[in-house]
């Protein structure tokens, strides 16, 4: 059995098959990806007058971290063999390669394989539904948006506390864990709040509208 790079050196991997793609071919395509999704959106959505650029940039969002979420997370998910293919696809690659940063994921612990499988059938799908409430000015956008937040910042508490509680010992090296374990993971953290916030605003508002109404 070939030999891992992953920590800890004592992780069992049956059949593992050593990564193919360097790191530069798994993260051009990726970044490449990614800004490809967010000017289409940001270009298409600038054709309704109605949208202000506020709107414009948070469907960007939606569009990037609901594709990342059915797409990247949903390969994890429903390939439960991607360290060990002879063949193994680019997504296969690519989770080789993030899980130098966290060796759970190569390792299918329980806890992260049942948490990553929420956020793919439950924040994908609403994460992608947030874009077309927002572009169609949909009344449940911003409970929408505010319940999506709320999942993606419970599943990031989960996640880290999970990696502390287990002996934080998941990283190949210090690079990785910068870039990959906290790096990758802290804009759902940042902009989930930052959407949550302004969300709540926009909710109390306009609960507090309509109670004004009803006094009249």
């Amino acid at each position: 059995m070939a030999a891992h790079p992953y920590s800890p050196a004592s992780l069992d991997l049956p059949g593992y098959v050593p990564q193919r793609l360097s790191q530069l071919e798994i993260l051009g395509p990726y970044l490449g990806t990614s800004l490809f999704v967010l000017l289409a959106v940001w270009l298409l959505s600038g054709r309704c007058s109605r949208l202000s650029k506020v709107d414009r940039l948070l469907m960007c969002w939606w569009a990037f971290t609901g594709l990342t979420h059915l797409v990247v997370e949903g390969s994890f998910v429903f390939t439960p063999d991607f360290f060990s293919k002879e063949n193994p696809s680019y997504f296969d690659e690519a989770m080789k390669e993030y899980s130098k940063g966290d060796s759970r994921y190569v390792g299918r612990d329980t806890a992260t394989v049942t948490l990553e499988a929420i956020t793919v059938l439950l924040e994908g799908p609403g994460s992608l539904l947030a874009v077309y409430a927002i572009a169609s000015q949909k009344s449940y956008s911003h409970i929408l948006q505010f319940t999506v937040c709320l999942g993606q910042l419970y599943g990031c508490i989960v996640y880290f506390s999970t990696a502390y509680l287990d002996g934080f010992n998941f990283w190949a090296s210090p690079f990785y864990f910068w870039a990959y374990f906290v790096g990758a993971n802290s804009s759902w953290v940042v902009i989930p709040l930052l959407i949550a916030r302004r969300s709540w605003k926009k909710i109390c508002a306009a609960i507090h509208q309509t109670e004004k109404v009803k006094t009249k």
